[in-house]
């Protein structure tokens, strides 16, 4: 049977194309908000972390009301680092909304998304947005997604898909370029016609899957699901079917969605995504199903990580001054929540030690992780990146391999090419629109990007764009050279002063500014040749009695170079660590005496 006053659509585009802004613009309209009421700009991003970047980390769910049809929306990341996001809410949905930029077309996490869905056999929607920018190509970028859907082996009825033209921000759509739209009427309307509505078979007893897990501080945890049949209602004795056994438990509260709120509720009906709370050890994937037939649904997969770090505690000698966690035991309590609630993070815990292994899909998710973490009062250690390999059928070693598309000026063309060349790199595509600048496609192993990003906006002096995607695995590419620079490491503690930051300055570049408290084998700058160089950092200029000819002359000090989160893990060495604290960001050194580092290194 189908549920027609019922529709479930996922939203997949890639990073900043406008799908959280297109969301805010469909619950405008469909009368969610009051006319009065103060609502902050992309309200899907409810995330601190999200609002400050700009993008979608977590997938979330609303509902809007349209000719007494509920359309139950997922916002869902666009980026291919949150790809277990992504897999989760494809898993919710009948129907995807692909968006995709008038002007910059289809990016690599526009095919990661559309790849996914086509293979669970999805209809698609397709919606060109920002056909306002002064740029925009709207017919071009529709024959370039004819041909992704093309490359990703799509069916005559996937290829066969509606198209309409938005402008987001000002909540508008039209079916036809010429005809300027005054609302999102035609997209609704598209939406009702194009995805069908749930289907459910009224014989079978209650099986509602698990897709995401929540905490309230009201009822405790809480379980997002897709009922698949039957009905579940409040109060209601249920049997929690999981990966290991089965749990029986009562349903003690019950929501379902309507605009941004959860409302409750006493019974949801097949088809309908809903809230449930009362299962305390509930995980993502399992079923709930009827006690008296019990029937499991598959589990959900998601693809392996390609990255892994190791995290401990904090052991510098500034460790436990600035955050509230800093032992070992709560880390670990911390990373087993998060591996309970992100299916897409794999994390090994050892059975001595406190250093915890951390397996996710690229440096982002890791970044977005640390970060969360450290404003959560955590004080950490990690390391540096690295990818996980695998064996081949033949014995032999795997990498995982990246789809990089680079947008760039012409005449930078030769400068990327270079530098991707020695990362492995090999080119595939390039593309030249008459703009002045080229889109090439390379596919480089993941070990080569990182690190790469830093690079190459130097290279292309801050005007190249550059995305990628895990593109499968392939045989070990051989040797790539790593950071082509050393470090500048301090030899002593004390605080930094300008007289000793002026007299280095010609050694290299700084991260550091006069005043910042330093401690021996803490990593203060990067070194200009490729050795590391120990330097005293905390050098006074002493007084005497004696005038000096220079006594009165100003210090000059080239502005220190601030790293971000990302761009340290790009940084790190393999004998170095980055020191997390919810107030710094410290590169040091894994052993910090200078004797011991020289004593210990091959000769």
């Amino acid at each position: 049977m189908r549920r027609e006053d019922l529709r479930n659509i996922a939203i997949i585009a890639h990073v900043d194309h406008g799908k959280t802004t297109l969301v805010d613009a469909m619950l405008w309209q469909s009368g969610i908000f009051r006319a009065n009421q103060e609502v902050a700009e992309r309200v899907m991003d409810s995330n601190d972390l999200e609002r400050e970047k700009g993008i979608t980390i977590l997938a979330k769910n609303t509902s809007v009301a349209f000719q007494g049809v509920k359309i139950n929306i997922v916002d869902t990341p666009g980026h291919a680092d949150f790809g277990g996001e992504v897999e989760r809410a494809l898993t919710m949905v009948d129907g995807v909304l692909l968006l995709v930029d008038a002007a910059e077309g289809p990016l690599p996490q526009s095919r990661f998304v559309l790849k996914k869905s086509l293979e669970r056999g999805l209809p698609c929607v397709v919606v060109i947005n920002k056909i306002d920018r002064q740029d925009a190509r709207p017919q071009e970028v529709l024959n370039d997604i004819f041909d992704l859907f093309i490359d990703l082996e799509a069916t005559e009825e996937q290829i066969d898909f509606p198209v309409l033209y938005t402008n987001a921000r000002r909540g508008t759509a039209t079916r036809r370029l010429e005809e300027p739209g005054t609302s999102l009427l035609p997209l609704f309307e598209t939406i009702l016609s194009a995805v069908p509505p749930p289907e459910f078979d009224e014989a079978e007893p209650l099986q509602a899957w698990v897709t995401n897990v929540d905490y309230s501080d009201y009822v405790g945890r809480m379980a997002l699901c897709r009922v698949i049949n039957g009905r579940l209602r409040s109060a209601q004795e249920c049997l929690l079917m999981q990966e290991g056994g089965q749990v029986k438990g009562k349903v003690t509260a019950l929501y379902t969605f309507q605009g941004l709120d959860r409302v409750e509720a006493q019974e949801v009906g097949a088809g309908d995504l809903c809230a449930v709370a009362g299962f305390a050890e509930v995980g993502i994937g399992d079923t709930l199903a009827d006690p008296v037939a019990p029937k499991a649904l598959p589990r959900i997969r998601v693809d392996e990580p390609t990255l892994s770090m190791i995290f401990s505690a904090n052991t510098s000698p500034f460790a436990g001054k600035e955050g509230r966690f800093v032992t070992a035991r709560q880390i670990r309590n911390r990373l087993e929540r998060e591996a309970k609630r992100n299916v897409s993070l794999r994390i090994i815990f050892p059975e001595t030690g406190d250093q915890v292994e951390v397996m996710g899909r690229g440096e982002l998710q890791l970044a977005i992780l640390i970060e969360t973490m450290r404003r959560e009062g955590f004080e950490l250690a990690a390391s540096r990146p690295r990818i996980i390999t695998r064996l081949g059928e033949g014995g032999g070693v795997l990498e995982p391999m990246e789809l990089v598309q680079v947008d760039c000026p012409e005449e930078f063309m030769g400068a990327v090419t270079q530098l991707l060349g020695t990362r492995r790199g090999r080119m595939l595509k390039l593309t030249n629109h008459g703009s002045g600048r080229i889109r090439m496609e390379w596919r480089v192993p993941s070990r080569g990007l990182i690190g790469f990003r830093t690079r190459f906006l130097t290279d292309t002096r801050g005007t190249g764009i550059i995305n990628h995607l895990f593109d499968g695995y392939e045989a070990w590419q051989g040797a790539i050279p790593g950071r082509v620079t050393g470090a500048l490491v301090a030899d002593r503690p004390g605080r930094a002063t300008g007289h000793a930051i002026e007299h280095l300055q010609a050694r290299g570049e700084f991260f550091i500014s006069p005043g910042t408290s330093v401690y021996e084998g803490m990593v203060v700058g990067e070194h200009a040749r490729e050795n590391d160089l120990d330097v005293n950092i905390v050098k006074e200029k002493h007084l005497t009695n004696m005038r000096a000819s220079t006594a009165d002359d100003a210090i000059k000090l080239v502005p220190p170079r601030i790293l971000g989160l990302e761009l340290c893990l790009e940084f790190l060495g393999e004998d170095e660590l980055l020191e997390v604290t919810p107030d710094s960001l410290r590169i040091r050194k894994k052993v910090l005496k200078a004797q011991d580092r020289y004593r210990d290194r091959p000769h």
